[in-house]
């Protein structure tokens, strides 16, 4: 069996449907739990035990839905994307309905990172909105989401909306390193990242160790909303096809 062969065959092993449904039905309930554990505890921590910050005071505390928000905003996408590849390269099964499902929760995270950002924006900038280029560059990310979902939607032929989503699901990656490095590439209002892989954070660790907790819970619960969606997607599958085949047998066939 060549490489390629190998690759495909395990991208394809839970692409049965009764096989994804019997792993999902055994981490669901370990999802939620994770999510709602860490996403109160999270909250609880940073919005009432945290310090207040030396220049924003409480509004600082804005930060601990903003940021995961933010930071799911663009992973969502990335995964998005992602199911996209899987679909047009490899025709998984499943992509075309988990990139479905996928969607409409990218765009709510996506709404609420942009809400969030107005609320701190405005005891911060003296404006609700900015175009700022982070600002318009995550905009820009909901109307991607929001085209996503309308065009998966948008055809009677199931295979043409998929295809045509997953194209621009992939054109428009090009906004995620445009939101990344906007901060750095151009002046703007928004500040510089707090957290990053190359040096130590800049915030006091009592306040990014609850923002961790929260972007974890956040991750948690973004991961169990789409697998209950997708669960619930392929069941609807399943019955559809079966009342489809029901129908057909209850049809007589035509006679001479």
């Amino acid at each position: 069996m060549t490489p390629r062969t190998n690759r495909g065959g395990f991208l394809h092993r839970f692409a049965n449907p009764g096989r994804f449904l019997r792993l999902a039905a055994r981490i669901q309930p370990w999802l939620n739990a994770a999510a709602l554990i860490l996403t109160a505890w999270g909250l609880i921590w940073g919005l009432f035990f945290s310090p207040a910050d030396w220049q924003q005071g409480d509004a600082v505390r804005i930060m601990y839905v903003h940021v995961p928000s933010a930071w799911l905003a663009s992973w969502g996408y990335i995964a998005l994307a992602g199911c996209s590849v899987l679909s047009l390269v490899w025709r998984h099964p499943l992509a075309d309905l988990a990139a479905m499902e996928i969607g409409p929760v990218g765009a709510a995270v996506t709404a609420l990172c942009l809400a969030s950002g107005s609320l701190w924006g405005k005891p911060m900038w003296g404006a609700w909105w900015v175009w700022d280029a982070r600002l318009t560059s995550v905009l820009v990310l909901f109307f991607l989401y929001l085209g996503h979902i309308a065009l998966i939607r948008a055809f009677d032929e199931p295979a043409r909306g998929y295809r045509a989503a997953a194209i621009l699901a992939l054109v428009g990656a090009v906004d995620l390193p445009i939101i990344k490095f906007s901060v750095q590439w151009w002046n703007t209002l928004h500040q510089p990242d707090s957290i990053t892989l190359t040096g130590a954070p800049t915030m006091s660790m009592s306040m990014l160790w609850p923002l961790l907790v929260c972007t974890l819970g956040f991750s948690f619960g973004f991961a169990a909303i789409v697998m209950a969606r997708l669960r619930a997607g392929v069941l609807e599958q399943r019955a559809r096809a079966l009342l489809l085949a029901r129908t057909h047998e209850a049809t007589p066939a035509d006679g001479p």
